[in-house]
């Protein structure tokens, strides 16, 4: 049986794909030209990312917060909104986290700890991009600038707080808070080595993508980000669908930094910083803001970075090279988005001949 597939569905996978090569061919020119070999440069990112079951974990590891933080710009995108403030909803998140695992007493059951590490994390991480959506609504201030702006707040209330009221006295040369203890830390997923914060992002993904694709309320938001005065006249509530959805985006990223503290750091420090929000606008973006898509996007921003050692041992690159890759994909596909809606009608054109 022949199965001929849209026009529309091959145009949103042709144009990223050919921006993510175009992005690939423009990084190894400039591999070129400081005297690599690109195709030796590749063969080591494919192989530092998934060449073995240690850079597998390594790779699903990054993926899983990238996830998180994508979705913080993917949700409020489905309203019109460009939020890239996933990065301080993460920290917020993680040291909230930290926050109620160190108050959390030794005998407590290991798992009841790790919920309310989980639940802290996620609320303050809504509530932190739940302000942006009702600055925006309620106020008319633009959520880009401002959503901006609140990663520097939350980087610099952390480095107060674990500097300062919250620091655990034992961390001399990294100011930490307290330790969560490892009797609740939350554990690895049976024969992978991963931990389940990966379980949670992949579950949580699926769901973004049930609620915002296939239900009356992400019907509702998509019809109010298309034309909010439309959806007014229609009777549609735009503030509540604002708050609600700014708040989901925000509870995601939240989600990330909280398993960085629960699953990896132990405790909340400047490492909770390591720029996975601003990674998460990629993903969104290379994604075009589908919470299904989010997760292969995800695995490969994830491989990329996890090679940046063996990049580094292998290619005398610095790990900065990583990111220069980043910032010529986000290039690429901001270019390509002048793309859409013009391949599709010369692929029909090309059926009918």
């Amino acid at each position: 049986m022949n199965v001929r597939v849209p026009a529309q569905v091959l145009e949103s996978l042709l144009i990223p794909v050919s921006a993510l090569l175009a992005a690939l061919l423009l990084f190894g020119i400039f591999l070129a030209c400081l005297g690599n070999d690109p195709l030796a440069v590749f063969h080591s990112m494919v192989r530092g990312g998934f060449g073995s079951a240690f850079a597998w974990r390594n790779t699903l590891e990054r993926a899983a917060p990238l996830m998180l933080t994508a979705l913080c710009t993917a949700l409020p995108a489905q309203l019109g909104l460009i939020v890239i403030g996933g990065e301080g909803a993460l920290v917020v998140g993680g040291v909230s986290a930290a926050l109620a695992g160190g108050l959390a007493f030794e005998d407590q059951t290991p798992w009841l700890a790790i919920a309310a590490m989980l639940i802290a994390g996620t609320a303050a991480g809504g509530a932190w991009i739940g302000l942006v959506g009702w600055l925006k609504h309620y106020r008319g201030i633009n959520e880009t600038i401002t959503s901006l702006l609140f990663n520097y707040i939350a980087i610099a209330l952390m480095n107060h707080l674990v500097t300062g009221p919250w620091r655990d006295p034992a961390s001399l040369n990294k100011p930490s808070t307290r330790p969560v203890g490892s009797a609740h830390m939350l554990g690895d997923m049976p024969g992978l080595g991963v931990h389940w914060g990966l379980a949670l992002a992949l579950a949580l993904c699926l769901v973004c993508y049930t609620v915002f694709r296939q239900t009356t309320f992400g019907f509702a938001v998509r019809i109010a980000g298309g034309n909010p005065r439309a959806a007014r006249l229609a009777g549609l509530p735009v503030g509540l669908l604002t708050l609600i959805t700014c708040f989901w985006a925000g509870a995601a990223a939240g989600l990330a930094g909280s398993i960085e503290v629960a699953a990896i750091q132990g405790a909340a420090n400047a490492s909770l910083a390591a720029g996975y929000g601003y990674a998460g606008i990629l993903a969104a973006f290379l994604a075009r803001q589908n919470p299904l898509a989010v997760i292969p996007v995800a695995l490969i921003l994830g491989g990329i970075s996890a090679s940046a050692g063996l990049l580094q041992r292998s290619h005398h690159l610095p790990d900065a090279a990583v990111l220069m890759l980043q910032g010529i994909i986000f290039i690429t596909i901001l270019s390509s988005e002048t793309c859409y809606g013009r391949l599709q009608p010369w692929l029909d054109s090309r059926r009918r001949a």
